[in-house]
């Protein structure tokens, strides 16, 4: 679905004569922030790499970033420590292949300072804004019902509906049933296969 229909079919659902398209897409917005705070699929998955060529203390997050799944320098993966201890550690001024991380707002300080190399992000990202009738993403596509009941919840708020409860246990079903079907998909399929204990 796109935006538009994604706007149609809330306001069938919702039946108000007193809903313009301009709250609907308001009602949108809000439930698309709402499902993004706790959803992760594996459409949502994104990196973003790094290139040093002097001494960089710290990196900024990209502007989609929403929740880090793991970042690595070249060939390790980096160790996050809480800020007390990063401050302390960049006191003594030692560059080279970072190994450790903090985050600071929307930046990412680390230690030891890398000088040369790489370091690649891998985080949940969020879903491109719908902003002309036309557009989608990769929510609406998969999860067009979890965004319609999402923004009811936040319409049934703001006209004191008396379906609230009945929207938002819609939206937490089909919330429950896509991040079930992400999760499954992780621990199934062929692609899955038993560790050896031992490689030779």
């Amino acid at each position: 679905m796109n935006k538009g229909e994604i706007r149609t079919h809330f306001k069938a659902v919702l039946n108000r004569s007193d809903i313009t398209d301009a709250l609907a897409d308001t009602f949108i917005n809000q439930g698309i922030s709402r499902v993004q705070r706790t959803l992760r699929l594996p459409s949502m998955e994104k990196s973003h790499t790094y290139t040093f060529t002097a001494a960089t203390a710290h990196v900024f997050l990209p502007n989609d970033y929403l929740e880090g799944i793991d970042f690595h320098s070249d060939s390790h993966a980096l160790v996050k420590l809480p800020a007390s201890e990063m401050l302390d550690m960049q006191k003594q001024g030692v560059t080279g292949m970072p190994h450790f991380f903090t985050r600071e707002g929307g930046k990412i300080n680390l230690y030891p300072v890398p000088a040369a190399g790489t370091l690649t992000v891998n985080y949940y990202a969020q879903f491109p804004v719908l902003v002309s009738d036309s557009d989608t993403n990769n929510l609406v596509a998969v999860g067009s019902d979890v965004v319609i009941y999402s923004a009811l919840t936040y319409a049934a708020d703001y006209f004191l509906d008396e379906r609230a409860q009945l929207f938002d246990g819609k939206y937490a079903q089909f919330m429950s049933e896509i991040q079930g079907q992400a999760d499954d998909a992780e621990l199934s399929g062929t692609l899955q296969a038993i560790r050896p204990t031992t490689i030779y």
